[in-house]
Order: structure tokens, then C-alpha cells, then sequence
């Protein structure tokens, strides 16, 4: 039975943590403010969709036609975790800040080389969604599209508080990252239960 629980608490929490597209989010609003950064954050959409689409073909082709890769893609996966558990966990208060371009474009671009959502859409899929609606396209579409606004929404949410949500996560940075971080760990270990 698929658990939805398992799939959102790690949707949520990957997609929550600070990276590629959330910092450069936060720090587009921080500069230009939130209305005028919404081109950016549009283009992240577009691009997270797009490469969620491609992610989940790959990975149904992949499953379909190598049934045995899915536990070497769970144990990377969860390796991937601890690891991103770890890094957190040991991270300082400070967020670096990227003053890169801050178009639509710029957005769609970021999503095909940041390695985050690649993990993130390899890893929703080998875990939790292949498992139960391997070759049903229509489920596929959803869940990938689903992933994508997941991420969507918290690059939004990292832009609306901007350069508030910055103060406000540098000044509980160790307690922010020390729940991340057992979060992570939680949801390595639930990819084998």
C-alpha cells in the first residue's frame, strides 16, 4: 500500500532544505523583492517540471527493463541522505548568497544542473512510486508533477520571507539543522521499511 506519509515527509523535507534553488530564491527576493522575483521563481517551476517528466521516464524505463537496480538506487539514495544529514547537521548559521541573474530563464536553466532535484526525483521514484504505479502513465505525470510544485512551493515560501526568513533561520540555525538532519535520517531509514 503506498505511504503517503513516507513519500511527503521526504518530499517535504528534501524540498524544505536550504539549496540551489531556495537560496538563490530567498536571495532574488531579498534583492528585488518578491513580485519582482517571480519570473525566476516561475522559471524554477517550469524547469523542476520538466526535469521531474524526464527523471520519471528514465526511472520507469530504468526499473522496467532492470528490475535489480532499485535496491543499488535506495541504498545511493540513503547514502545521499546520511550524507545530506550529516552536512547539515555540522553546518554553520551562515547562508551564502548567489547574485546571479534572476530571470525566468535563469530559473529554468538552474533546475538541469542542480543535482538536488536529480536525487529528489530518482529517489521519490525508485522509493515510493515505482513500487506501486510502475507503468501507469497518468500516475507517473502526477507524482512528477507533483514533486515539481512541492518544490515550487517552498522556493516561494523561501522567497516571500526573503531576507526575513534568513535572519530568522541564521539566528535558530543549530536547532533548524539539527531537526533537518534527524529528519533526514528518518527518511533514509524508511526507505527500507
Amino acid at each position: 500500500m503506498f505511504s503517503w506519509i513516507n513519500f511527503l515527509t521526504y518530499a517535504v523535507i528534501t524540498a524544505a532544505t536550504p539549496g540551489p534553488n531556495n537560496i538563490m530564491s530567498m536571495s532574488n527576493a531579498g534583492r528585488l523583492g518578491f513580485k519582482r522575483s517571480l519570473p525566476f521563481n516561475l522559471g524554477i517551476w517550469a524547469g523542476f517540471s520538466l526535469v521531474m517528466l524526464i527523471g520519471t521516464v528514465f526511472c520507469n524505463a530504468l526499473s522496467a527493463f532492470i528490475p535489480k537496480i532499485k535496491m543499488p538506487m535506495l541504498i545511493i539514495g540513503a547514502m545521499y541522505m546520511l550524507w545530506l544529514a550529516w552536512k547539515t547537521f555540522k553546518s554553520s548559521s551562515e547562508i551564502k548568497e548567489d547574485h546571479s541573474h534572476s530571470g525566468f530563464l535563469s530559473g529554468l536553466l538552474l533546475q538541469f544542473m542542480n543535482p538536488k532535484i536529480y536525487i529528489y526525483c530518482i529517489v521519490s521514484m525508485e522509493a515510493y512510486i515505482l513500487p506501486f504505479y510502475q507503468g501507469m502513465p497518468g500516475a507517473l505525470i502526477f507524482f512528477a508533477l507533483l514533486l515539481a510544485f512541492i518544490g515550487f512551493a517552498f522556493t516561494l515560501c523561501w522567497s516571500l520571507f526573503g531576507s526575513v526568513f534568513k535572519l530568522m533561520f541564521s539566528k535558530y540555525a543549530k536547532v533548524t539543522n539539527d531537526v533537518m538532519a534527524l529528519l533526514l535520517v528518518y527518511c533514509a531509514a524508511s526507505l527500507f521499511f
